[in-house]
């Protein structure tokens, strides 16, 4: 299972392309943004910084994105052309963000890669997670990242459990998935293109494409989307 399965990395983060190969297991992808960010010359803030922003280490923002009157921002970080930021959020170390997201009311994002079109705007926990291209998060969508027993995080494919050798990792989430409100995505959450994960749905394994995940207390079944 490789990220091609799930998404391409846009001209927007070209930058970070030998950081994120195609041929990989996504969740590879996870160990190599610390890296990225390293590589990159943060300089100065283009940018007048509304009194109530606080950032604290090296973020790298465009000049085109969008600064709410208060929020937080810890490097480093690196926020893609035309992104909207939220009040309230806390961007909380190890991001990469693509173009034209939105990082919205009171969510928090922490050692993770938003592709381009994102849209996490309400009450969102992003950790140590992946989201593809134009994927959503509704109202109050959960990344879970640790185990409750804190062991490795393994992702459970149809024929097989993988070892990651990540003890944080999120979700991975293909181009155009969508997460409905309250939804809770578990430790090592793979979704693939166009899934979709409907309200108040504990959901955690693979999520094949097209795919859609609906709660039957205590089980989530999955069927075709149209």
């Amino acid at each position: 299972m490789n990220a091609s399965e799930f998404f391409a990395l846009p001209p927007s983060l070209a930058r970070f392309a030998a950081f994120f190969p195609a041929d990989v297991p996504p969740w590879d992808w996870l160990k190599q943004i610390g890296a990225a960010l390293g590589s990159v010359d943060f300089g100065h803030l283009p940018h007048e910084i509304p009194p109530g922003l606080h950032i604290e280490g090296p973020v790298w923002l465009d000049r085109s994105v969008k600064l709410p009157p208060y929020a937080t921002i810890i490097g480093p970080a690196w926020i893609g052309g035309r992104t909207e930021i939220r009040p309230g959020a806390f961007i909380r170390g190890n991001v990469i963000v693509g173009e034209g997201c939105i990082l919205g009311n009171a969510s928090e994002f922490k050692n993770c890669l938003l592709l381009d079109g994102v849209q996490a705007p309400h009450y969102n926990y992003v950790g140590d997670s992946i989201l593809g291209n134009k994927a959503h998060l509704g109202a109050g969508v959960i990344c879970s990242n640790l185990r409750l027993d804190q062991a490795e995080v393994t992702v459970r494919l149809p024929d097989s459990v993988v070892s990651t050798g990540l003890r944080k990792f999120g979700a991975v989430l293909g181009d155009a998935a969508e997460v409905g409100c309250n939804a809770v995505l578990n430790p090592g959450t793979l979704l693939g293109p166009r899934a979709l994960v409907m309200p108040c749905t504990n959901f955690g394994g693979y999520l094949p494409s097209a795919t859609i995940a609906r709660s039957r207390n205590p089980i989530a079944t999955m069927a075709r989307r149209d």
